[in-house]
């Protein structure tokens, strides 16, 4: 997954700095059983559309309710970590008023609730 920009509109699991630092998802059962569930609710967030699908990484864009603009998320299954890696960003501006985050945090909160992350 590529870095995130200076801007404070993207957040990853790989970033080396707090501003842009989110944890990966933590995966407590199969890895597959994960990343199906995954790969499930992903394609059911509001106007989201997967734009690239393999068996270890996922690449969506979302589009914002009022304007439109696209932002891209991805997922990257590592299974001999246990993890999903994360990032999601925006195409364009500069801030995103934490909408990044939250979609990650809420992807997390749902998988939580499935119990394939902790």
């Amino acid at each position: 997954m590529a870095p995130c920009p200076s801007s404070p509109n993207c957040v990853s699991s790989d970033a080396q700095d707090n501003e842009h630092l989110v944890a990966p998802f933590q995966i407590v059962c199969p890895t597959m059983d994960a990343w199906r569930v995954a790969r499930d609710l992903l394609s059911k967030l509001p106007r989201t559309r997967i734009v690239t699908e393999k068996p270890d990484y996922l690449h969506a864009e979302c589009r914002s309710a009022l304007f439109g603009f696209v932002d891209d998320l991805e997922l990257n299954l590592r299974s001999s970590e246990r993890i999903i890696a994360v990032r999601s960003a925006s195409r364009l501006g500069y801030s995103d008023f934490g909408v990044n985050r939250r979609r990650i945090e809420g992807l997390r909160a749902a998988l939580i609730s499935r119990g394939v992350v902790k």
